[in-house]
């Protein structure tokens, strides 16, 4: 499954835009702009799911669904489930100088 959100950061961190998508995965114009559109997870036929999804995977960008772990590695961007809270990574330097405490950055506020 691939959510509209997914489509749309894929294509962004491939540097592609709807056209160039649609040729890559040999589907029309319209059809990528209409899955982009839509809300939650596309809606479409199974082949041109398919067709998108190799497309996106052959450019280079690995597509997780909630709970995956990527085994081959490489950078990548998960969004988080509202209202987790992560410890912000703080250099060693920093720490040092706030007493070897890392701050706690809560939801969207990343001012400490």
């Amino acid at each position: 499954m691939i959510t509209a959100a997914q489509l749309r950061a894929a294509r962004a961190l491939l540097g592609m835009d709807q056209r160039a998508l649609a040729h890559a995965a040999q589907l029309s114009l319209p059809t990528i702009q209409r899955m982009e559109a839509s809300e939650g997870v596309i809606r479409g036929t199974v082949d041109s799911l398919m067709k998108l999804v190799a497309a996106i995977e052959a450019a280079g960008v690995d597509l997780l669904n909630e709970g995956d772990t990527s085994l081959i590695g490489g950078r990548g961007v998960r969004l988080r489930e509202a209202g987790v809270v992560k410890r912000a990574r703080v250099p060693a330097r920093a720490r040092r100088s706030a007493g070897g405490k890392a701050p706690v950055l809560r939801g969207r506020d990343r001012s400490t």
